[in-house]
């Protein structure tokens, strides 16, 4: 619920109105934790699906599928604009791989989901991005922010990492579909290098922390890449 104040020529008062939020969501797990911070302030929030970044198709279905069946779990309305984008996100992102999720990943996604919300009459929107520690948070912050300020639809700012481990475990415990990376192709490479980074350091007796193996990752790039032959060759 949302109280608005309202100034009139008998005075100033307030009045309750029900707030019509649109929350954009790129899985099952990542929401959890966001409907319930939602419905803890009196928020009855609406999924929404647009996620054209996820490949290949069987991943994207697997991810998609989950949060249909969650909904009904959780007993919560979804809306979707079911687009598997795999040609157009490549010809947008294959010359700035390593920028892609700023210039391209979440722009489109999110102006999207304002483009969905003003056109359905939703006066909030947020987004389940802000829940993952592994994204880029103040940028979405920002993005939303000023995606706000040129649709005229109010940003619903709440960081849900506080309740990453809850989240996750919450997700676990019902039988969510977990994916292992972030979605896109590229990030799925990411991912796998990523892993084999990590048993390496594991036995050389390095912590293989997201920071530490991110490290060695971010040290081997060439031009902004990195490639799976040189990382085969690292040692520690």
């Amino acid at each position: 619920m949302l109280s608005v104040t309202k100034n009139t020529a008998r005075g100033t008062y307030s009045i309750i109105t029900e707030m019509k939020l649109l929350l954009h969501t790129c899985c099952a797990p990542c929401s959890v934790y966001c409907i319930k911070v939602l419905r803890a302030n009196d928020i009855e929030p609406t999924l929404y699906w647009f996620n054209p970044n996820i490949h290949p198709y069987q991943e994207y279905k697997a991810r998609r599928d989950c949060l249909r069946e969650y909904v009904k779990i959780v007993d919560v309305e979804l809306m979707e604009d079911d687009m598997y984008g795999l040609d157009e996100f490549v010809c947008n992102t294959y010359d700035k791989i390593s920028t892609r999720c700023q210039d391209y990943c979440y722009p489109k996604r999110l102006r999207q989901a304002f483009e969905f919300a003003k056109e359905n009459d939703f006066d909030t929107i947020t987004t389940t991005l802000l829940y993952s520690i592994y994204q880029k948070h103040d940028y979405i912050k920002e993005l939303m922010m000023n995606l706000s300020a040129e649709y005229g639809i109010d940003f619903y700012y709440h960081d849900f990492r506080e309740g990453w481990k809850e989240g996750q475990e919450e997700a676990r415990r019902i039988g969510l579909y977990m994916q292992k990376y972030c979605g896109c192709v590229f990030s799925e490479e990411e991912s796998f290098i990523g892993r084999e980074i990590g048993r390496k350091m594991q036995k050389a007796g390095i912590s293989p922390t997201n920071a530490n193996v991110r490290k060695v990752i971010d040290e081997n790039k060439t031009d902004g890449l990195v490639t799976i032959d040189r990382l085969k060759r690292q040692t520690f």
